[in-house]
């Protein structure tokens, strides 16, 4: 009997995998603990559009990681900061400092967990850092932190 695999089933399949297993196992295991349906044609049809949908909006958010890293590439994102007169900060600029500067000046939010530096940021200066918005779309751009005037 063909199913459609409901959720992970050790040693039969994965989530939304389609088998073909005996029809004792079947009815009395996966279908009556709710860990498959059998695989009829309207069954069938469900689980494409719902593979559709998901592989829609891995594209759509693939598509806007693309863009979001045309903006980025290349430009520099201005940070300021206190420091003292030897242009060393009071502190440290952080990854979050970067994605509200970011979001300030180019109008779109990126999480802070996406952003790296090679080092960390305590002086005034310009530093080289990438941001990985999606599976394989990354964005190097640089920081540059400026005395805040005030």
């Amino acid at each position: 009997m063909k199913v459609i695999l409901l959720k992970d089933v050790k040693g039969t399949g994965k989530q939304g995998e389609i088998k073909n297993v005996a029809d004792g196992y079947a009815r009395n295991f996966l279908i009556g603990k709710g860990l498959a349906v059998e695989a009829t044609p309207k069954a069938l049809n469900e689980l494409q559009g719902k593979k559709d949908s998901e592989q829609h909006k891995i594209d759509v958010a693939t598509q806007e990681a693309k863009d979001q890293a045309a903006v980025l590439n290349g430009k520099t994102v201005t940070v300021r900061a206190k420091a003292g007169q030897n242009g060393k900060l009071f502190g440290a600029v952080t990854l979050s400092h970067v994605a509200e500067a970011i979001e300030a000046q180019f109008g779109f939010a990126i999480d802070k967990r996406k952003l790296s530096t090679k080092v960390e940021m305590k002086n005034v200066g310009t530093y080289e850092a990438e941001a990985k918005l999606f599976n394989g779309v990354t964005a190097k751009f640089t920081v540059s932190v400026v005395l805040e005037n005030g």
